[in-house]
């Protein structure tokens, strides 16, 4: 299970942290819920954010896979909602298309995105945290949208031409 926490500064958004938790290593599969809504818990009291977004569970063949998914995503977001957090959920396909523009993106060009509007360096073994980035970032995007909000008040390509005259180049 990854996890990650963005800082929002203005308009600049930054990587506090990211990580994969396994809990997979621990035997009793009730530890395991435990260490999960301890791990959320903690990093919930550590950062202190305003809001909780976690991915959709996605739908596979496998009945058993699928359960235990659930359990995990529950008991993260009951940890979410036990320190007063809203949660908000977003399918695979929605955090792939704010991030990168393509909606069927893989799990690599999602970690490239974030490497470049972050400024980090990523590696192949963090890509269920990376994800988690990525839904963090969907949901600021959802949040305060870019474009609407560079879009505010123009009355047409005038205005636009106007305001933005280093964006323009003739051919």
């Amino acid at each position: 299970m990854g996890y990650g926490l963005i800082g929002i500064t203005g308009n600049k958004v930054s990587l506090l942290e990211l990580g994969v938790l396994k809990p997979g290593k621990v035997k009793d599969p009730y530890k395991r819920l435990q260490l999960i809504f301890n791990t959320v818990s903690g990093l919930i009291t550590k950062y202190q954010p305003t809001d909780f977004a976690i991915e959709a569970p996605f739908f596979g063949k496998n009945v058993q896979s699928m359960l235990k998914l659930g359990r995990a995503q529950g008991v993260a977001i009951a940890a979410a909602m036990r320190h007063g957090l809203e949660v908000t959920e977003y399918s695979p396909k929605k955090v792939k298309q704010s991030v990168t523009g393509n909606g069927n993106a893989d799990k690599e060009q999602v970690m490239k995105m974030l490497q470049t509007i972050l400024s980090f360096k990523g590696n192949p073994k963090q890509l269920d945290a990376t994800d988690a980035v990525a839904v963090a970032l969907c949901h600021h995007y959802q949040q305060h949208p870019v474009l609407k909000q560079q879009a505010k008040g123009l009355k047409g390509w005038e205005e636009f031409i106007r305001q933005n005259p280093g964006r323009i180049t003739k051919k």
